[in-house]
């Protein structure tokens, strides 16, 4: 998320953790090629102002300079302040007191829409809540379609009909939802590649006749500025209450994020951080703001956790640790949860300290790699698994043909495997690592 932003700004700070004292020029000079930085990220020119005329009042002021470190008093004006720019508090979803509540969202053919509307939906029921997803889209071709395959994926019901207009859509969809028991109704709205009146009348009329008690506007991140002048289009039209960015994960030059709350007083409210349908995250200004600036996010990544580790998984874990018995089925578990948490790749980025890591020489993220070592340990029988010492020259070549490896790939793994439960003996012996389990997986 937002790595070529990240990297340029941290570069900026590690100029100035090389200064013992910084004076007003210094100063000067860091938020100059701040500046510079976010009008390459493609900010608003007038919001990058902002931004660094704010963070210079404070800098220059009495704190930082007899500060005893004043390269961090900077690093953590920075992130005041961009955490602020991107809104301050997080947002949350509004519900009506009456159910159902109903959720629309509208935006442009391309920004990822009708994605966003099972992810969402997806995201309401984890929640405990009982979601319905309407197909209100009756233009593109393939939408409705593209709507009920998406429902069928995460089991949320979808409801359309043929021959009727989005109004009479969405009401026979109140209705639907009164028989079926549904407190939330998600609404795909139809788009257009370009704002044209017929489509913001349609949705002006939903508005007016149903009183949505959320209207999200989907962006693509990706657009930067485009993205902006998208949202201040709708806005003109149709007055919706907060943002939906699509495609974070993309190559996102993080213009969107950091311009859409000043330029349209309007709160980001959830982003889309992957194609799965469970990337979709709510919006915390706070948290984007420490990954941008290389400071992690370790609530999320607890969060995360928690989500895909249950607490009769995290007991078993632990209790294998404390007596020093992991093996490779705990090993090939625990590489499925970092995959359901969204890649080691987003696991690590969510660590302090470690930011981009595609930049850290000999890191080896190809996902290929890791379902072949998938592929070996799921060749290999349950007694190798439980007791790795067995696995002879012979078991190795076996395993290799089984999993269409090579046997030097097994022989790394065993090894690496090895050497990792050394690490783990040191660990829990010391009674570090229950102490790490407990604060990821505190039940």
């Amino acid at each position: 998320m937002f790595e070529s932003l990240g990297d340029r700004l941290q570069g900026v700070f590690t100029k100035l953790r090389g200064r013992g004292k910084l004076s007003e020029k210094d100063v000067e000079n860091a938020m100059r090629e701040i500046r510079l930085v976010l009008l390459e990220a493609d900010v608003n020119y007038k919001v990058a102002k902002t931004f660094v005329d704010q963070v210079k009042a404070r800098a220059i002021g009495e704190e930082v300079v007899k500060s005893v470190s004043p390269a961090q008093q900077v690093v953590k004006i920075v992130n005041d302040v961009m955490v602020e720019t991107l809104g301050g508090q997080e947002q949350k979803i509004s519900f009506s007191s009456h159910p159902p509540s109903i959720i629309m969202l509208v935006g442009l053919q391309g920004s990822g829409k009708t994605t966003a509307c099972a992810k969402l939906a997806l995201m309401l029921r984890k929640q405990g809540r009982e979601p319905m997803l309407v197909a209100a889209d009756i233009y593109r071709p393939a939408a409705v379609d593209q709507l009920k395959t998406l429902g069928a994926q995460i089991s949320v019901p979808v409801v359309s009909f043929k021959h009727k207009n989005a109004l009479e859509i969405v009401e026979g969809a109140v209705g639907e939802a009164g028989r079926l028991g549904k407190d939330v109704l998600v609404l795909d709205t139809a788009g257009r590649l370009h704002i044209d009146e017929e489509m913001m009348n349609e949705l002006v009329d939903i508005k007016e006749k149903f009183a949505p008690s959320e209207t999200l506007l989907v962006v693509d991140a990706m657009t930067g500025q485009d993205a902006v002048n998208v949202a201040l289009a709708f806005l003109e039209k149709l007055d919706f209450d907060g943002i939906l960015l699509s495609k974070m994960d993309g190559d996102a030059r993080g213009g969107a994020a950091l311009s859409m709350k000043s330029v349209t007083n309007k709160p980001i409210k959830l982003a889309s951080v992957g194609e799965k349908t469970n990337d979709l995250e709510q919006f915390f200004p706070d948290r984007v703001a420490s990954r941008i600036l290389g400071m992690g996010d370790v609530v999320t990544l607890v969060e995360k956790a928690q989500e895909t580790m249950t607490e009769e998984r995290a007991r078993k874990l632990e209790e294998k640790l404390r007596k020093q018995k992991f093996d490779f089925n705990d090993f090939l578990e625990q590489m499925q949860q970092i995959r359901d948490m969204g890649g080691l790749g987003k696991v690590l980025e969510m660590v302090p300290g470690i930011g981009n890591v595609s930049k850290i020489p000999g890191y080896d993220l190809d996902e290929r790699r890791i379902k072949r070592i998938e592929a070996i340990i799921q060749s290999m029988t349950v007694q190798e698994r439980e007791n790795p010492q067995i696995l002879n020259a012979s078991r190795r070549q076996r395993i290799a043909s089984g999993s269409g490896t090579s046997r030097q790939e097994v022989n790394q793994l065993v090894k690496q495997f090895g050497e990792m439960n050394k690490l783990i003996k040191q660990f829990t012996g010391k009674g570090g690592g229950m102490g790490m389990l407990k604060r990821l997986f505190p039940f």
